[in-house]
């Protein structure tokens, strides 16, 4: 019985872990990472400060627990559909529509996480600006070698392919920004720019 409890125990600290960390993403997709602190998460969600705090420990944690909860909910909605996709330009295409996807739909109330958080901890040492550069490597470095298997098969013209996730990248990015501040006819150019790139 006292097992029982234990792991009921353990699967509600999970959810509620979860949940705040999901929150916590939502949160720093608006304000930055620095706008997520304990004594904030516990005034939006009604909980106390001194729950969140035994579930994180600190607003570090809890920064990088947002962190993972932004990679996951990327990973889901724009990697993971794509995988079942023909290797080569077919895969790299619908990734990348899966990529406007979660830009123009997009599943943080301010928009792509990852492009929130990067220029906010570019230059700040520690753990959370590590945490998100790994992420934007893992990125970078996932969709380098879906442009590669592109070009091995003949479906893009041979070429950098670092350079071209990195073009791709920054093109993605300035369309979120865009986005963000009302501009929508970017989306369609950076459409047209893509189409350029991949063809």
């Amino acid at each position: 019985m006292a097992e029982t409890t234990t792991d009921q125990r353990l699967v509600k600290g999970a959810r509620s872990r979860a949940s705040i960390a999901r929150h916590a993403a939502d949160v720093a997709s608006v304000e930055g990472l620095n706008g997520v602190s304990i004594g904030r998460l516990a005034a939006d969600l009604g909980i106390s400060k001194s729950g969140i705090a035994t579930l994180f420990g600190s607003k570090e944690s809890l920064q990088l627990a947002a962190v993972e909860t932004a990679r996951e909910v990327f990973v889901a909605q724009v990697i993971e559909p794509t995988l079942g996709v023909p290797r080569g330009l077919p895969r790299l295409r619908a990734l990348i529509d899966r990529w406007f996807a979660h830009i123009t739909e997009p599943v943080f109330p301010g928009g792509c996480f990852r492009t929130a958080t990067l220029v906010e901890f570019d230059s700040r040492p520690g753990p959370v600006h590590d945490a998100i550069v790994a992420d934007r490597e893992n990125w970078l470095g996932f969709l380098t070698k879906e442009i590669r298997k592109a070009q091995d098969q003949g479906d893009l013209v041979a070429r950098d392919a670092d350079a071209l996730a990195f073009e791709l990248d920054a093109l993605l990015s300035a369309v979120n920004t865009a986005r963000q501040l009302g501009d929508e006819t970017k989306v369609h150019t950076a459409r047209r720019i893509v189409d350029g790139l991949l063809t």
